[in-house]
């Protein structure tokens, strides 16, 4: 019973506005590079 708030919570995932896909908030998204409107990582090549 001391532990029960341990428990975790189902993933938030919203979706991005350019591209339309699903992408957890506060990270970086790995195909585009970019965070918060900005370039932050070269993108990924298929």
């Amino acid at each position: 019973m001391r532990r029960s708030h341990h428990a975790l919570g189902p993933n938030s995932f919203h979706e991005d506005k350019e591209t339309g896909e699903l992408k957890r908030p506060h990270h970086v998204d790995l195909k585009t590079g970019m965070y918060k409107g900005r370039q932050v990582l070269t993108p990924k090549e298929d």
